[in-house]
């Protein structure tokens, strides 16, 4: 993970096709699986992956308390990258100023046996960004990372060269 002056970059290469992989990242029931670091988890409300829809849903701690997100697609390129307006919202949807907004850019790149997934975030202000990273960004997205890598090893090999 790289820490620019208002934005975190990260590079993630994964042992899967190209199909599952992006499915695991525009499928609510794929991405409520490993988008939380244990023991959080991701339940989604609402998804309606296309430009102009979003994503809703809260992450669920172990005492069952929920902090809910929306991410807010701008752009979509099937199987090549989407970006999103992401930040915290209650669970009608209703955006909550004490938090950061983020632009999410998200790419992904196929090779002979991997895919690569570029992820930009970028920040209105620094102070965001330092924000971000003191409500534990970093751990917690690398652990969600790791749990993608785990269930892509169990997900149906349909779509792998």
């Amino acid at each position: 993970m790289e820490k620019g002056k208002r934005a975190i970059r990260v590079r993630r290469e994964f042992n899967a096709s190209l199909s599952i992989v992006w499915q695991a990242w525009t499928t609510p029931e794929l991405l409520d699986r490993w988008w939380g670091p244990s023991p959080w988890r991701a339940e989604t409300q609402t998804m309606d992956f296309r430009e102009g829809g979003y994503w809703l849903y809260a992450m669920v701690g172990p005492e069952g308390e929920r902090h809910w997100s929306r991410a807010d697609y701008i752009s979509i390129v099937h199987e090549k990258s989407f970006t999103a307006k992401d930040g915290f919202y209650d669970e009608n949807g209703t955006f909550d100023p004490e938090f950061p907004q983020n632009l999410w850019e998200t790419r992904f790149i196929e090779t002979e046996s991997t895919v690569m997934v570029e992820i930009t975030l970028t920040f209105d202000t620094f102070a965001d960004l330092e924000q971000t990273l003191a409500m534990g960004f970093r751990e917690g997205f690398t652990t969600g990372l790791n749990q993608l890598d785990e269930l892509l090893l169990v997900t149906p090999a349909e779509g792998r060269q």
